[in-house]
């Protein structure tokens, strides 16, 4: 099936999909910090780039969106029209993830992945998981 909209309108619109600081990102980003967590952002020298870094409880933070990770749920669904290119896509973003998880848990990083159709139940898992960590001596 042909595309519904010109090769440059489709590049446009691509162009507008962002990958930092997107709406899954700033809730979870909102929700920690009033927990009382303090973070870092997309530290480069991480593996992965993590969305949210919290470098006293050595943990990083994946914020992903079903489409592009490829999660298993009605959000993940894979377009029909041009199904090669977004299989071959999207199966390039799984490995990149599951490298960068285990680069970071090689490195001794706990490593959390927050799904956005889990979005407010992982995060609330998450900030109890942290806050258990917090009262450890």
């Amino acid at each position: 099936m042909a595309d519904i909209v010109s090769k440059e309108t489709r590049s446009r619109m691509m162009a507008q999909v962002r990958n930092k600081n997107t709406k899954p990102e700033m809730r979870v980003r909102r929700a920690l910090h009033a927990a009382g967590f303090r973070f870092r952002l997309h530290r480069r020298d991480l593996a992965g780039r993590p969305d949210v870094v919290l470098p006293k409880y050595r943990t990083a933070v994946f914020v992903h969106g079903c489409f592009w990770h490829g999660h298993d749920c009605p959000r993940g669904k894979r377009p029909s029209s041009n199904a090669a290119f977004w299989a071959a896509k999207i199966e390039t973003n799984i490995a990149r993830d599951l490298a960068a998880v285990e680069r970071l848990s090689a490195a001794g990083w706990r490593v959390e992945t927050i799904w956005e159709c889990d979005l407010e139940e992982k995060t609330r898992t998450l900030i109890a998981r942290l806050n258990s960590v917090a009262r450890t001596p």
